[in-house]
């Protein structure tokens, strides 16, 4: 199950515990990225995507070892090999990426696709809540898809804005 990050600060409240997705789910998302940006342009040696993303090479192999066995991602060997998406860049969605790579995602065990140990789940008043926020984060990682934020990548950078995007087209 993955621990998705939700600054309290941000939400007013002071103290507080952060929901935090891993660095797996993050640095996932920037590799996955980084492949569609690079589409189109043959096999993407794996110490380019470290380079530009700023991810250690032994630590991406891994992630992408991941994404490869999902069927994300593709490899070819040789001189000139590295690895390509497996699946065009509109068919991927954020939600699949971080799935591959941490798990189900829910705030509460009793709402996690695996089963929970939890004595109240049954009459549990939270968790109608707990599911309905998983519901929307569903929602949300599901509708946007690597073509998604390639294109709002592509128009921050003709209008000029900075998103904090690292790349190089």
């Amino acid at each position: 199950m993955i621990n998705l990050t939700i600054s309290m600060k941000e939400l007013g409240i002071k103290g507080g515990v952060f929901m935090k997705l891993s660095t797996k789910g993050r640095y996932g998302v920037r590799a996955m990225f980084d492949l569609t940006l690079h589409q189109g342009d043959g096999p993407t040696p794996l110490r380019s995507i470290a380079e530009r993303q700023n991810i250690s090479e032994h630590y991406l192999e891994q992630l992408i070892s991941t994404l490869r066995n999902k069927g994300f991602v593709e490899s070819v060997r040789g001189a000139h090999g590295g690895y390509m998406l497996a699946k065009k860049a509109d068919q991927i969605t954020i939600g699949h990426i971080i799935r591959a790579l941490e798990g189900p995602i829910a705030l509460s065990d009793c709402v996690s696709e695996e089963a929970s140990d939890c004595d109240n789940s049954s009459n549990c008043v939270v968790k109608l809540v707990w599911g309905q926020v998983k519901e929307r984060i569903d929602d949300v990682l599901d509708s946007i898809t690597l073509e998604d934020i390639k294109q709002e990548a592509i128009n921050a950078k003709q209008n000029g804005d900075q998103h904090g995007y690292m790349y190089h087209i």
